[in-house]
């Protein structure tokens, strides 16, 4: 696999292209959401994506989750790990029990603090790093899912000057998680299910051709 070349000392910039990391938030019914997804994704999708699925604690239920992921893609899916670095074209998932940020320097960060919107890991955490990490160059996807989790890290990235998707209420299982962020931030895309790969591969390997999607409010 191909990675990106850049200085160790910063965080990761894929110069070729406008962003340089996909942020994905799903609680209930997100599973399939992000399945779906990850399905419709070129193998040559270059940059990373980094997945916050509410998950059971370690000890209720052992998540197999990557490698569940991992059969709907040619991108290789794994477990994010403390202190390592984000790389191209891979699909990182926060683990169990733990939240997951992203550092200045493109590294992950896991904390076991309490729980935020009732779960850990949490959306959240993930949002306002990237948002801090790589501001305008982000993507923020929140997908079906209950509460609010995602609504304030996605203001951050909108804050940010990064691109924020929710999914549409038609193909939510649940759709609190998106109607929250609608109802904390102004968003730039609000599409149904079937749509959202499209417009990341437009975001971000065909800058521009994203205006193609239209929004479609709830």
């Amino acid at each position: 696999m191909r990675q990106e070349k850049r200085g160790l000392s910063s965080a990761p910039i894929f110069h070729s292209h406008p962003f340089d990391v996909v942020a994905i938030a799903a609680s209930a019914g997100g599973i399939p959401a992000i399945q779906y997804i990850l399905s419709c994704l070129p193998a040559d999708f270059p940059i990373p994506i980094v997945v916050v699925q509410h998950l059971a604690p370690s000890e209720q239920h052992k998540s197999s989750l990557p490698k569940v992921l991992a059969c709907y893609t040619d991108l290789p899916v794994k477990w994010a790990e403390e202190a390592e670095r984000c790389v191209g074209r891979c699909v990182y998932i926060a683990p169990q029990d733990h939240h997951l940020a992203v550092s200045p320097k493109g590294t992950f960060i896991l904390s076991r603090s309490e729980k935020i919107n009732f779960a850990r890991p949490a959306a959240d955490p993930l949002f306002e790093s990237v948002a801090a990490s790589f501001k305008e160059r982000t993507v923020g996807v929140v997908l079906s899912g209950y509460y609010r989790d995602g609504a304030e890290g996605a203001k951050r990235i909108k804050g940010a000057g990064g691109r924020v998707i929710v999914q549409d209420k038609r193909t939510s299982f649940s759709f609190q998680m998106p109607n929250a962020t609608l109802c904390a931030t102004e968003v730039d895309f609000v599409l149904p299910l079937e749509k959202i790969a499209a417009a990341l591969v437009s975001l971000v390997m065909a800058p521009g051709a994203a205006m193609l999607f239209r929004v479609t409010l709830p």
